[in-house]
């Protein structure tokens, strides 16, 4: 019979149940027991392909071209498992599937209502993984915050399944905030209480606690919790803010979750053995070398846009012994002349995904600066594609080579739509998604770093680069370092005299993990760690300086 730990966040949005859902994956795994992860969204959208990004954050696309949530890309990370479309659930996907059937007749001309039709359907979905994975415990994340009308169907459907799997096969976690108040210098457990009784009142009880916090929980607070709650002092479980998401695993499995999971799942584990992952975190911890790099991108004020991004540079600063000190740079600033020097205190430039015409200027001209000063360049999908269209722009001395994206009628298409694509009018079916191979030119810098033939990567974009232009931009200087298997679509651009600029059409940043950084985000790394060794110290000073001066003028003026 499979295993539930169903988790669920009261008291405030954004408290941190994706990480703790990781976190509880990482836990069991280390005790060897087998586990998948699936995310319940209550957004009424099929999926978050069509989301604003400045709203949503990142889409994180699976390994089966599935557009998901970005919570999905932490539990990847965290349990090191390709996940799947069946992983990640919303309100427009089961209300959509149900319909569907109500019009095929599949419910025998029945009343649709949300019990049974709808619970049963998001049941059916939960269920699919545990057939689909053969995992032994599947953890299940309810998007959103108990209270929430959108999330009462899902809360029913978590609540219907402990009877019909019996209670031995299912626990519940919420994860509740205990707010600090400054006047009196204590943590308040009355929001707790409250997001416990609602709970309660949808008749789910919880069977664990866990406590997110700034500062250190008491022994006193962890009993008055557990009287209010219902529940043993050993199942109010502490999470302090840590420096590092990838700590916590450490701290749950420190106050007993581990132990208390497998004992009341009765799960057949060995003892848990996280020795890999704490060298990992105090490699993380340790003081080391700054590294600047800029992130160019349109969302950049929300930093959740370009979540895989952050996380994959990360994972490269470690390989290389460096903190990665992100630089966001708008690309709409990008756009007024005297702004580019944003990008000159910086050892490597990556050019971010995105979508639309907005701020691609600014990113064409990240790419030409990057070019002309010898700046390590990686560019990801569109950072990719503006790389072709600056090239061009500058090889025919025109303003005129562009993607049909953002010119229709541009008199030189370098990156455009592919003509089997043209007529399908759905957003979604344009699309190219998920894994597609990759065959890598031997003796570039894209197959140096991945060191084999073929590689498979993850992709989500609309358009390709024009094969019309080849001939035009490989005299110029471009290598198409990775092609599709029957060479129809250029998957690896880079330039022969840069010391290090590689654009991808794909996502690498999906695939990388704490442990084994992607290959393009340790080369990338790896040369501008070399650039910014050889850049003159009196310039590095004059930067900083330089910085230091604005940063004065920018504080001054908000005066």
């Amino acid at each position: 019979m499979p295993k539930y730990i169903f988790v669920t966040g009261g008291v405030v949005s954004s408290i941190g149940k994706g990480i703790t859902a990781a976190s509880i994956g990482r836990v069991l795994r280390s005790r060897g027991v087998g586990v998948s992860i699936q995310k319940l969204d209550p957004y009424i959208n099929v999926d978050p392909g069509t989301m604003a990004p400045n709203q949503h954050g990142e889409v994180f696309v699976t390994e089966d071209g599935a557009e998901t949530d970005l919570d999905l890309g932490h539990y990847e990370r965290f349990i090191d498992e390709n996940l799947t479309r069946a992983s990640n659930v919303t309100t427009g996907q089961v209300y959509a599937s149900v319909i569907a059937k109500e019009r095929k007749g599949d419910y025998l001309g029945g009343t649709i209502q949300v019990i049974p039709h709808i619970t049963n359907e998001i049941k059916e979905r939960i269920g699919r993984v545990t057939r689909q994975t053969g995992a032994d415990v599947v953890i299940v994340e309810v998007g959103g915050t108990v209270g929430d009308i959108e999330g009462l169907p899902f809360l029913e459907a978590i609540r219907q399944l402990r009877r019909e799997v019996g209670r031995q096969n299912v626990l519940y976690i919420h994860v509740t905030l205990l707010p600090h108040i400054g006047s009196t210098n204590e943590l308040k457990t009355k929001p707790t209480q409250h997001s416990v009784n609602e709970l309660r009142r949808i008749g789910i009880q919880p069977d664990i606690l866990i406590c997110r916090a700034d500062y250190p929980v008491t022994r006193e607070l962890r009993e008055k919790i557990a009287i209010f709650g219902d529940i043993s002092e050993e199942a109010v479980i502490p999470l302090q803010t840590s420096k590092t998401i990838y700590e916590v695993p450490l701290v749950l499995e420190k106050a007993g979750l581990g132990r208390f999971i497998t004992r009341e799942l009765g799960l057949d584990a060995s003892l848990p053995d996280l020795r890999t992952w704490s060298e990992l975190v105090a490699k993380i911890m340790e003081p080391k070398p700054k590294l600047p790099i800029a992130i160019v991108g349109k969302y950049v004020k929300s930093p959740d846009a370009y979540m895989s991004i952050v996380e994959a540079l990360k994972h490269a600063g470690l390989h290389h012994g460096l903190d990665i000190e992100i630089q966001w740079v708008d690309s709409e600033d990008l756009e007024r002349d005297s702004n580019v020097r944003l990008l000159e205190p910086v050892a490597g430039i990556l050019v971010a995904p995105g979508f639309g015409s907005r701020g691609i200027e600014g990113k064409i001209r990240a790419a030409r600066f990057a070019r002309e000063h010898k700046v390590p360049y990686l560019g990801v999908c569109l950072g990719m594609q503006v790389a072709v269209i600056e090239l061009a722009r500058s090889l025919l001395h025109s303003s005129l080579p562009n993607s049909t994206e953002f010119d229709e009628t541009t008199k030189y298409p370098v990156i455009d739509i592919m003509p089997d694509q043209r007529d399908i009018a759905e957003k979604g079916g344009t699309m190219r998604l998920g894994v597609w191979p990759c065959r890598l030119t031997p003796g570039t810098r894209a197959a140096t770093a991945y060191g084999q033939p073929i590689v498979y990567e993850r992709h989500r974009h609309r358009y390709e680069f024009g094969n019309e232009y080849r001939e035009l931009l490989t005299a110029g200087g471009m290598e198409l370092s990775g092609l599709s298997p029957d060479g129809r679509l250029v998957e690896i651009i880079e330039l022969k005299e840069h010391p290090w600029f590689v654009g991808s059409q794909f996502h690498p940043e999906f695939k990388s993990r704490p442990d084994r950084p992607h290959p393009l985000f340790q080369d990338f790394l790896g040369a501008a760690k070399s650039f910014w060794g050889k850049l003159p110290d009196e310039r590095v000073e004059v930067l900083e300086v330089e910085e230091a001066a604005v940063a004065a003028r920018v504080s001054g003026s908000s005066h």
